[in-house]
């Protein structure tokens, strides 16, 4: 006579296979919701109870309880734990706050030498001082037990996030004046015919200090089909010194003016802003957008404006906001392309190649145009 197994079928809708099937399959779900969904969706179909759990590798209790738990609550119900199970928490709530609370300090503020905390010297200080705060529950805590503590709380005081403190309390105004300046060259552009005929010219002007003048001790490895795909470098390198990039470009024509000296004083700059009078006919003003570096605004810088009034006119960036000037993308370019990986045997050579770069440059100008932010600034 044929086994008929005593316990009720279990029936299931067809929205309700339908999900217990996307369970059954999934990579994504927790493991015993998968697992349950094959048990019972293997007894719905008739099998029974020793032959779920020898072809799912498992012990029949497990998937008694899973099916007498669908029977009782529903498929899609059983398929989560059951509340109450398991060892209660030893840890109380007043603990874990405690926890979290010192891991929001620094650990050289509770004498230590660290800067930030690790879960083993979190987990110590921890052991070592849980009684007198009155949370015994922690006397034992691990660092395991600190991590999820952590976790839960989406703390992580082993990570710095840096963010950007604005220290200009006049930063919104002054990056409208920015904006108001980069919507002028949007509508100048479109009116002018060619920029000789401009009585105005915009330039956005900054220095690139600290290029490394490298030099290899050995030569660079060419690729070699088959057997080596990349030029092959050695390690070892002398350096030369450094170099400084000032640059501008003119955000009409596209034309890029620089210069490449040793430093970056007000020297240099009343140097660069003497090129740009050469550059430019005697009645264009000449607009600069630029920081707030301290040569820009030096008395040598000043005591040479005086000497062409009307001649330059500057727009400075707010403090901690060289984001708004648009040379900094010429320069991160510059770094992507030209600078990445340059050797070269001389801090003269190193100039010589990044004056042929600004010459390659304006051959084919790359008019800048900045467009976030000027829907909403209009021009008097």
């Amino acid at each position: 006579m044929p086994f008929r197994s005593r316990k009720a079928p279990l029936v299931l809708t067809p929205e309700m296979r339908n999900r217990l099937t996307a369970f059954s399959t999934s990579r994504s779900e927790p493991a015993h919701r998968v697992e349950r969904a094959k048990f019972l969706l293997a007894y719905a179909a008739g099998d029974s109870i020793s032959t779920i759990s020898r072809r799912l590798h498992t012990n029949r209790p497990k998937v008694e309880r899973s099916v007498k738990k669908a029977l009782e609550l529903g498929a899609l119900a059983s398929l989560e734990d059951l509340p109450g199970r398991g060892k209660g928490a030893s840890i109380t709530s007043d603990a874990r706050t405690w926890v979290v609370d010192l891991a929001c300090r620094k650990p050289k503020d509770l004498g230590y030498s660290y800067e930030l905390w690790t879960t083993r010297l979190l987990a110590l200080h921890i052991q070592n001082h849980c009684q007198e705060a009155g949370h015994p529950s922690l006397m034992k805590i691990s660092r395991g037990t600190v991590s999820k503590i952590l976790s839960k709380a989406k703390i992580r005081p082993h990570k710095i996030a840096y963010y950007l403190e604005r220290r200009d309390p006049e930063f919104e105004t002054k990056m409208a004046q920015v904006l108001c300046v980069y919507n002028e060259v949007a509508m100048l552009r479109e009116a002018a015919n060619n920029a000789s005929s401009m009585m105005i010219a915009v330039l956005s002007y900054d220095e690139k200090p600290g290029i490394q003048a490298i030099q290899n001790t050995a030569p660079d490895l060419p690729p070699v089909p088959g057997k080596q795909p990349d030029f092959a470098r050695d390690h070892e390198y002398i350096r030369h010194g450094t170099v400084s990039l000032l640059a501008g470009i003119d955000l009409i024509s596209g034309k890029v003016h620089g210069m490449v000296a040793d430093r970056h004083r007000s020297k240099e700059f009343i140097s660069f802003l003497k090129i740009l009078d050469i550059q430019y006919p005697p009645e264009v003003k000449l607009r600069l957008i630029l920081d707030n570096h301290s040569a820009h605004i030096s008395k040598e810088t000043r005591a040479y404006l005086s000497t062409v009034p009307n001649r330059y006119e500057f727009v400075f960036t707010p403090k901690h906001g060289s984001w708004l000037n648009l040379v900094e993308s010429f320069f991160g370019k510059m770094a992507r392309t030209m600078l990445r990986g340059i050797r070269v045997a001389s801090k003269a050579e190193l100039k010589e190649r990044i004056e042929k770069y600004l010459t390659e440059v304006n051959e084919t100008p790359v008019v800048f145009r900045w467009k976030y932010g000027l829907e909403s600034i209009s021009v008097a």
